[in-house]
């Protein structure tokens, strides 16, 4: 048998084990890949968590906020990670200070965020008729650039991370797993620490200095990491980027007077429209209470004059036992106490700090009355009968879905006294209405009557529109009253049941759904296009 000496030299090499050749130059830390894969994760994180919050005062926090917000900083991963990969390849030195450039420039548009949020909110959301576009716009100016740069990095660690090791798998696997920590990490930083103890703009400049360390920390690595291009730009982007963290906190614009762990909270002075020294609390980006300080009969909401007016018609007399689903400037129990305490007037409000807005610059003495803070469905099941329970969950299109649901309207029913009545207020547009049809079927499941009520003056203006629903087991007597002026020189107010035959017309037209805690599309209803 001839023998190949081709064949017998070419099967043992074949069968070894392949040769990772290592490069030249000092090795990269593993720690320090590491680190910066999960500072960069962190900070990415941060950025999407406080994004909600700062769109708040001026969008409202709803669905559409969140899912705008997501699909933003989505986006700018995404890119980020494509341009992270076109420059991944390059010698370890270029890698590093493309990764210090990708640090300084999330520093540079994570700061950059605070003022462009006051320069392009106005002009944005003035342009854009559909909220929802607006948030979507917004969002994205704000953003997807922060978002951009937190992207970069990952490829191009993960390419230093494999780079002379044998064991590749083991090194992307553990940098996978450190960028799901840190992502974790800064999800709870920012939701349970930054945001409560520093506020969002604080948290944000925050970030941009861990971004602008983390980029003149890349660039010390990389001198050690042997020739290549020269490290000028990106030095000079570094300092850059640190100055800009520095003076950011000068044009950082206080949006809140308080900013709780839930709200953006806001005291504004409103004396000039109504002669008198008055006040309107803000929470987000929503009026939720006006307070005429010295004068708590003086109902200036409409929602809340149509509430009293009715609650007194059908009872006689103002409620010696009512519960409120929601508190806020603290109107209504500070307009039923004038005559003495009343401790059968449960207030629940999940936020210590409205509480605490409303009794230190809103002429309410919080003690004539009963505050429980937390979930005001959660507190109720602790309650007994009450003569009458408001609800005030409707803030425009961010309403608490599990407050308008049919189970929850059964829990109402249960509490409330055999002439007790559940009142609630909800803002719907007049070229739409579904969100009103929808909460008047589901109402209907639970309750025998249902009332619409709305101010003429408000009705007849069309677009958005406050109505107040009530439902009980009877109906009120009268389905018109002409409240008296709040005021000298101003004009009584008319406020008037709408015809139920108008309403069942309603609710045959646009066949709306019963809302349940397994089905609510109230944000849906509410917004553009329903």
């Amino acid at each position: 048998m001839t023998r190949n000496p081709d064949i017998e030299a070419a099967g043992p090499r074949a069968s070894a084990p392949p040769v990772v050749t290592p490069t030249t130059g000092p090795r990269i830390s593993f720690a320090f890949l590491l680190l910066a894969q999960f500072v960069v994760a962190a900070a990415g994180l941060v950025v999407e968590i406080v994004a909600g919050r700062m769109l708040a005062p001026y969008v409202g926090m709803s669905l559409y906020t969140w899912t705008a917000v997501i699909a933003v900083v989505l986006a700018g991963f995404s890119a980020g990670h494509w341009a992270g990969g076109l420059v991944a390849d390059r010698p370890a030195r270029s890698g590093l200070l493309w990764l210090s450039a990708s640090a300084a420039f999330g520093a540079i548009a994570t700061a950059a965020a605070l003022p462009l949020l006051v320069l392009v909110s106005g002009p944005l959301l003035s342009r854009i008729d559909d909220p929802v576009g607006g948030i979507v716009a917004l969002s994205a100016a704000l953003f997807f650039l922060p978002s951009f740069a937190a992207g970069i990095p990952s490829p191009i660690l993960a390419r230093l991370a494999i780079e002379d090791r044998a064991r590749s798998g083991r090194a992307l696997g553990a940098l996978h797993a450190v960028s799901a920590i840190g992502a974790i990490a800064g999800t709870l930083a920012a939701g349970y620490l930054f945001i409560s103890w520093l506020g969002t703009a604080r948290t944000l400049i925050a970030v941009a200095v861990i971004y602008a360390l983390l980029a003149i920390l890349t660039l010390a690595v990389a001198r050690r990491a042997g020739p290549g291009p020269s490290a000028t730009p990106a030095v000079a982007l570094s300092l850059i980027a640190l100055a800009i963290a520095a003076v950011a906190p000068a044009t950082a614009t206080r949006a809140c007077d308080v900013e709780s762990r839930y709200y953006c909270i806001r005291a504004l002075d409103i004396s000039d429209q109504f002669n008198a020294p008055t006040k309107v609390m803000v929470i987000d980006h929503l009026g939720h209470g006006i307070n005429v300080i010295g004068e708590p009969r003086r109902l200036e909401m409409p929602y809340a004059a149509i509430i009293d007016a009715v609650a007194r018609r059908r009872l006689g007399d103002t409620p010696t036992s009512a519960y409120f689903v929601g508190g806020g400037a603290l109107t209504l129990p500070r307009a039923w106490t004038t005559e003495g305490a009343r401790k059968g007037l449960v207030v629940a409000e999940i936020d210590p700090e409205v509480t605490r807005v409303a009794a230190a610059g809103f002429d309410v003495d919080p003690a004539r009355f009963t505050v429980r803070h937390g979930d005001a469905r959660r507190l109720l099941r602790a309650e007994g009968g009450f003569q009458i329970i408001v609800g005030d969950a409707f803030t425009d299109i961010a309403v608490p879905a599990h407050l308008v649901t049919r189970e929850f309207y059964a829990e109402i029913a249960g509490h409330l006294g055999a002439d007790g009545f559940y009142a609630m207020n909800l803002i719907d547009h007049m070229d739409r209405l579904q969100a009103l049809a929808a909460t008047v079927r589901t109402l209907r499941a639970v309750f025998p009557v249902v009332e619409v009520w709305v101010e003429a003056e408000d009705f007849t203006a069309g677009g958005r529109t406050t109505f107040v629903l009530v439902a009980g087991r009877s109906a009120t007597e009268t389905g018109r009253m002409a409240l008296p002026p709040t005021a000298a020189g101003t004009s009584p107010r008319i406020i008037g049941r709408m015809p139920e035959e108008r309403i069942d017309r309603l609710v045959a037209r646009l066949d709306p759904p019963v809302l349940t805690d397994d089905y609510v599309p109230i944000d849906r209803l509410m917004g553009p296009g329903s």
